[in-house]
């Protein structure tokens, strides 16, 4: 499945609930999938895993639809032609410095 038909599925699956709720309250949704998804890396269980990187996936699709965005499109015009920085694929950009705080 590729992504836009991915994004049509969470569609057809949970947009009115989740346009209902508003971008806000969605977004707060997302945002605990992705703390769920931190828990999950610590530990490290391969099925765990892919559960929360299809949640996180499937609330991201959900807040871009109600954004009236196409993932697919985006992450084309973005990402299609290498780094949107330094245009290469691999990256040859500086890595920047490391977050601190630790969240995973």
């Amino acid at each position: 499945m590729d992504i836009r038909k991915f994004q049509k599925q969470i569609e057809a699956i949970y947009f009115a609930k989740d346009n209902a709720r508003g971008v806000a309250g969605t977004f707060m949704w997302f945002a605990e999938e992705v703390g769920e998804l931190s828990r999950a890396l610590r530990r490290k269980n391969d099925d765990e895993l892919k559960g929360e990187f299809a949640d996180v996936l499937a609330w991201l699709s959900t807040l871009a639809s109600i954004a009236g965005i196409d993932l697919e499109e985006a992450a084309v015009a973005k990402y299609g032609k290498g780094c949107p920085r330094c245009a290469k694929t691999p990256c040859a950009c500086a890595e920047p410095k490391k977050p601190t705080g630790g969240a995973v």
